[in-house]
């Protein structure tokens, strides 16, 4: 019986469900990324939001409350899924290398000085794309030509087509095929970082109305402060990195052209980030 493509793969990624699922080798760090995202939400959930549940008793923003951190967060899990799990662009290896040219080495050479010619394939060769002249480099790994906008990464030992970078917090690189779930997911992980920092300091400000002074709130709830401080540190990566983000697509620097409803959806999160 013949194996399958994902038995035989010659790169560095794992393959979970029969190849269904691929992720980069150092798919470890997902875990600690799905820590930092669930522990903090469990304790928002069990503790700050029971609160809130308590302050707004016989209202209905209470449970909206608690009802939006739990579905936004499944959302931001689902998104950190679909950029870790997914191709994001690997372009095969050539499984038929193309001919050697004969090309002169100067490191081989005869008695008289003169050249002599060697069989090996040129580093870059040009070739047209629309018309455009663009010269192409040649992965000695891969054993083509890559594609324009093409970058082997040395991670995974692929070559990912529309190479961004690879990100070790999702083990996995970023290209042309999950670009767009990334950016979703640091804009969304934005978000639910702001909205958990809001929602602990109202906790705080109810709990201060109750005990009159902001010492005896923070002594009442101090996981309201943790989680707020906590929020505050992670804002600075993940809205740093959506802002950043947000200026290569706004200068046309990425590789992967985004809809207008994703735009607009990070321009909201830098928004937001800046208020």
């Amino acid at each position: 019986m013949a194996k399958r493509l994902y038995e035989v793969w010659k790169g560095k990624n794992k393959f979970i469900f029969r190849g269904r699922l691929i992720f980069g080798p150092d798919a470890k760090s997902l875990i600690i990324t799905l820590l930092l995202i669930i522990v903090p939400v469990i304790i928002f959930c069990t503790n700050v939001a029971r609160n809130l549940l308590g302050e707004t008793s016989g209202n209905i923003a209470g449970y909206a409350i608690l009802m939006v951190t739990v579905v936004f967060t499944i959302y931001v899990l689902l998104l950190l899924l679909l950029t870790s799990a997914r191709d994001p662009g690997i372009v095969p290896r050539n499984l038929h290398p193309p001919t050697e040219e004969m090309c002169y080495d100067s490191s081989a050479s005869i008695d008289v000085g003169r050249q002599t010619p060697t069989p090996r394939l040129p580093p870059t060769k040009e070739v047209i794309v629309n018309g455009v002249p663009v010269r192409v480099k040649y992965c000695i790994t891969c054993q083509l030509y890559r594609p324009p906008r093409c970058s082997h990464c040395s991670v995974c030992d692929n070559c990912v087509e529309r190479f961004d970078h690879h990100c070790p917090w999702v083990g996995q690189c970023i290209g042309m095929r999950n670009y767009r779930s990334f950016f979703l997911f640091i804009s969304s992980s934005t978000i639910l970082c702001i909205f958990i920092f809001g929602m602990s300091a109202l906790n705080i400000k109810f709990l201060t109305n109750d005990y009159g002074t902001v010492w005896k709130a923070i002594k009442e709830s101090p996981l309201s402060v943790v989680l707020m401080v906590y929020c505050f540190i992670f804002l600075w990566f993940v809205g740093g990195l959506t802002c950043f983000h947000l200026y290569l697509i706004g200068t046309n620097q990425v590789s992967v052209p985004l809809n207008f409803w994703e735009f607009w959806c990070g321009s909201i999160t830098c928004i937001l980030f800046f208020m």
